[in-house]
């Protein structure tokens, strides 16, 4: 193969990747027909509505991030390859070899991007089914009078974040955060689908950690700030941390912290166990709020 149909092979490649994304990004800005809804709808979002958005784009951009990654190192190349062939005697070995290195760089790196872009596609997938479980175990308190609500969009100090799921009943107001994390292979003397709770930390079967513990406390802080400015009443909000798939033990061995860690199979009777301590106009007044905050779903997003 020579260098002209190399060059040429490139260059139809690339040709043919920027129409089809033309095509596609003229489709989706001059479509015609309009939705049969409302332009101004908003929904409730749903469990991992954060994750499920993020998802959706990736797919949108799938084809991008694979003509990027599958271009770059061949572009390079073949600008390369041109240079070279301007060169004479023994400069031309050296441009060879330049160009190989080049080339085995560049698509390493393209290679490793792809890959963690794909990754992340992954774990917030995992992330999205998560959430979407914990939700199903929160379901039933609605029968009790309870108040659930998912995705929450939130912003401290300039920085946009999500709390996973708000329960409010007369029980209470409840944070709880989502952590699903994939098994591994555990040190000798422990279960590898068990995490023990101490008081403090999570200790798992390969390590120790407190992640998503200060997550949820931090998140059940800025909650209690949030109602305050908006009800103009001070309530307690209590952060929880949920592990689906694991089975959690508590052994508290040290100072118990503000969060509580659980198996999401446990808080329908954790909340719906709790003695009272909000009226049912208190219930309504800080539900109506979260609903209005949560109420931001719209089409195309």
């Amino acid at each position: 193969m020579t260098w002209k149909q190399i060059l040429f092979g490139w260059g139809y490649f690339a040709f043919f990747t920027a129409s089809v994304l033309a095509m596609l990004l003229w489709q989706k800005r001059y479509r015609k027909r309009r939705i049969p809804l409302p332009e101004d709808l908003r929904l409730l979002r749903a469990p991992g509505e954060t994750q499920l958005m993020w998802i959706r784009k990736f797919d949108e951009n799938l084809i991008l991030y694979v003509a990027l990654a599958g271009t770059v190192p061949a572009g390079i190349t073949a600008v390369l390859l041109l240079l070279t062939k301007q060169l004479t005697g023994w400069w031309v070995l050296v441009g060879l070899a330049v160009t190989l290195v080049v080339f085995v760089g560049a698509f390493i790196v393209a290679a490793r991007w792809l890959t963690r872009k794909l990754s992340e596609s992954l774990d917030r997938y995992l992330g999205y089914f998560g959430e979407r479980y914990v939700a199903e175990w929160l379901d039933p308190l609605r029968e009790q009078g309870w108040r659930v609500f998912h995705d929450m969009p939130c912003e401290a100090h300039g920085k946009k974040f999500n709390i996973d799921h708000v329960a409010v009943g007369l029980g209470g107001v409840f944070v709880i955060e989502t952590k699903t994390y994939r098994k591994s292979s555990a040190k000798p003397d422990f279960a590898d689908y068990v995490v023990t709770f101490d008081g403090q930390n999570l200790v798992w079967p390969w390590g120790e950690d407190n992640h998503g513990l200060e997550q949820a406390e931090r998140n059940a802080v800025w909650l209690a700030d949030w109602i305050k400015t908006e009800i103009k009443e001070r309530v307690h909000v209590s952060p929880i941390l949920a592990l689906p798939g694991w089975k959690v033990e508590k052994k508290i061995t040290r100072e118990p912290r503000f969060a509580k860690v659980v198996n999401p199979k446990w808080l329908p009777g954790d909340l719906g166990g709790q003695r009272a301590v909000f009226s049912p106009q208190q219930v309504t007044a800080i539900a109506d709020k979260l609903e209005a905050q949560c109420r931001s779903v719209k089409y195309g997003d």
